[in-house]
């Protein structure tokens, strides 16, 4: 299949000018990047996933080439900007696919407006804190000026500067992100009464503990049983673990976009 060439613009919503890229024609697809990152994070993945759904990459606030403004990094905000951009490109509803940050902003748009997620893949996220290693939730807090100078050597600054409209910014970018990601928060009640087929991904050597990917996958209903010869005792809702891989380039994994693609293709089958 042909696949068509990027478009992009920019959503009004909420204050922000939220930049977009879109790929492909069908179901649409909206991918959400993590803390410090942008669209450029998909670049292997969306060609793929494009072949049979529209694509549609979003550069969350402060990140890529949507511009910082003055409110705190919250994931509920986000989740209602989200919102605002499928209502701006008149799409009733769409599958969601988040890694880290945006993970979360994914979750929170189900739990917020469930009418428009029709499906989740959800990659390297907690549903609280206590998910996170006790040392990266420490590293965490302690993000700010120090770090975002420090952090001026790494791929991600160099990224982020190549298309941020306001570089500047990039010291109160980390202080935003340490603010936000040092929030108590526990989504278990929320996601346990979600009724959309989630697939959570994570990898071997995760910074997330892996009894807390078990405990996030029961809250969908996975890990109570056996799924039976029949598969009658198989949720709606799946669990992968990548191997080889970490919480940083899981996002290079060549499995990764065939097991969320098999995922968003399948059809759904009640537990």
């Amino acid at each position: 299949m042909t696949i068509t060439a990027f478009v992009s613009g920019y959503a009004p919503v909420n204050g922000l000018k939220i930049h977009y890229q879109i790929q492909g024609s069908g179901s649409p697809l909206v991918l959400l990047h993590g803390g410090m990152g942008s669209t450029a994070v998909f670049e292997r993945l969306m060609p793929a996933l494009a072949e049979s759904r529209r694509v549609i990459a979003i550069d969350l606030q402060a990140h890529g080439r949507t511009a910082d403004v003055d409110r705190p990094l919250r994931y509920e905000q986000m989740a209602d900007d989200m919102a605002g951009v499928l209502r701006y490109l008149k799409i009733d509803k769409a599958a969601f696919m988040g890694y880290s940050l945006g993970a979360g902003v994914a979750l929170q748009t189900a739990i917020r407006h469930p009418t428009i997620v029709q499906k989740l893949v959800v990659v390297s996220a907690p549903f609280s804190p206590r998910g996170w290693y006790p040392e990266i939730f420490a590293a965490i807090a302690q993000m700010g000026p120090a770090t975002a100078e420090a952090m001026k050597q790494s791929p991600a600054y160099r990224v982020y500067a190549s298309v941020a409209p306001r570089p500047e910014d990039w010291t109160v970018l980390l202080s935003k992100l340490s603010d936000l990601l040092s929030q108590e928060y526990d989504w278990s009640a929320d996601i346990a009464g979600m009724g959309i087929p989630i697939l959570l991904v994570f990898a071997d050597a995760d910074c997330i503990r892996p009894s807390h990917m078990v405990e996030f996958y029961k809250l969908l209903g996975g890990g109570r049983r056996d799924g039976g010869w029949d598969g009658a005792g198989v949720p709606s809702s799946r669990l992968a673990v990548l191997p080889g891989r970490t919480h940083y380039d899981i996002m290079d994994s060549p499995l990764l976009g065939a097991v969320a693609g098999t995922f968003l293709d399948e059809g759904s089958r009640a537990a």
